[in-house]
């Protein structure tokens, strides 16, 4: 167990944490002992998921067509038509 004493010292080894170094126990005067734990997410791309998913991939297809033809709104238009006596 290591005993830290500045933030800096605690961030640059927060920093060296990765897939095979994935705990650090550490030791902060006045504090306590702590156990951090690094569990990695996945980084799938909207790319990724559309081609894993046959229906996702379809309905963002239908999604630009309906957009393109004038049968959509965009996020902004949607917040611009809603107002706070839509939620009453």
């Amino acid at each position: 167990m290591e005993k830290v004493n500045s933030p800096e010292e605690l961030m640059e080894n927060i920093a060296n944490m990765s897939r095979d170094n994935s705990v650090y126990q550490f030791h902060i005067p006045g504090k306590g002992t702590f156990t951090l734990v690094l569990q990695e997410e996945e980084q799938r791309s909207i790319q990724a998921d559309v081609e894993a998913n046959a229906e996702l991939k379809a309905m963002i297809e239908q999604s630009r067509k309906e957009f393109k033809l004038g049968k959509a709104m965009s996020t902004s238009e949607i917040l611009k038509s809603i107002s706070t006596e839509d939620f009453r």
